[in-house]
């Protein structure tokens, strides 16, 4: 767990998550993005793709170095030894990063964007748990809009996801965003004035 008193803050897709985040982030809070981190341990350049290489092949790097990411969707879908080894390898990386990121945050308290935080079982990294959470069909009308996909295609990610009863399970704060922004902005107010007390009082 990080110096800085930290929220981790999930949600399954369409639920409003980044919209929640950004909110934080208008109110002067740092945000610690885990799906950037993600992305940024496996760019061009970085020692682990050397790992990746040894293992999936030089197909797995692109003309440019950067991750040949359909070669090792392709990979980890066909041998889940090696989707085992890939997690294996990268989650340490991000955890760390993301720790490390949390212990510079200068704000009292920072919002930890962790999608799959429920499925990876991340809750005890942090203070608290937020999740943000609303109806499969609103989630479903959403993700569809935003991604311009089908229905079928949102609701295979659905079902890969943990349920909103698994995420709520693990939650100690939730925000239900199922009508305005005016609303969401309302309950995101009152998490931040709690979470700045709580910070305190820990630091205190």
């Amino acid at each position: 767990m990080s110096s800085c008193f930290s929220i981790g803050l999930t949600g399954g897709i369409g639920s409003g998550k980044s919209t929640v985040s950004k909110l934080f982030v208008n109110n002067g809070i740092t945000l610690v993005d885990a799906d950037q981190i993600a992305r940024d341990v496996v760019a061009a350049g970085q020692p682990v793709l050397n790992d990746i290489v040894h293992t999936f092949g030089k197909e797995a790097l692109l003309s440019d170095g950067n991750l040949n990411r359909n070669h090792l969707r392709q990979c980890v879908f066909s041998d889940p030894s090696k989707k085992q080894w890939l997690n294996q390898t990268l989650h340490p990386l991000i955890r760390s990063e993301m720790l490390s990121q949390m212990n510079k945050a200068k704000s009292s308290y920072c919002i930890v964007d962790v999608p799959l935080l429920t499925e990876n079982k991340m809750s005890e990294l942090f203070h608290r748990v937020l999740v943000v959470d609303c109806a499969v069909a609103t989630q479903m009308h959403r993700a569809m809009a935003r991604d311009n996909a089908t229905e079928e295609g949102i609701q295979h990610i659905i079902e890969a996801q943990a349920t909103r009863e698994q995420r709520r399970a693990i939650a100690n704060d939730v925000i239900t965003n199922e009508s305005t922004l005016q609303a969401l902005e309302k309950q995101v107010i009152e998490l931040h004035h709690l979470y700045i007390k709580m910070a305190a009082s820990v630091s205190g």
